[in-house]
């Protein structure tokens, strides 16, 4: 599964791979927005540990994951 994070006030996003459902993920993510929570905590399929200020989360997209293809488009 394709995650991206957008930190609010960073031109730059959070992107990486994750072995969870989307389910799982938008659980995650809703928990920490309506919790006592301070942080979105996510991992990747590499055991990579992401830890989000909830306060700084602009937005959190929830992919799947795709062939990248190889050659050219005709």
């Amino acid at each position: 599964m394709d995650i991206r994070i957008g930190i609010a006030n960073s031109p730059r996003e959070l992107n990486f791979e994750s072995s969870q459902t989307p389910a799982e993920i938008e659980k995650t993510v809703a928990e920490a927005l309506t919790g006592t929570g301070t942080h979105l905590t996510l991992s990747d399929n590499k055991g990579k540990l992401y830890v989000v200020p909830v306060a700084s989360l602009a937005y959190v997209e929830i992919g799947s994951e795709e062939s990248r293809r190889v050659g050219f488009v005709g």
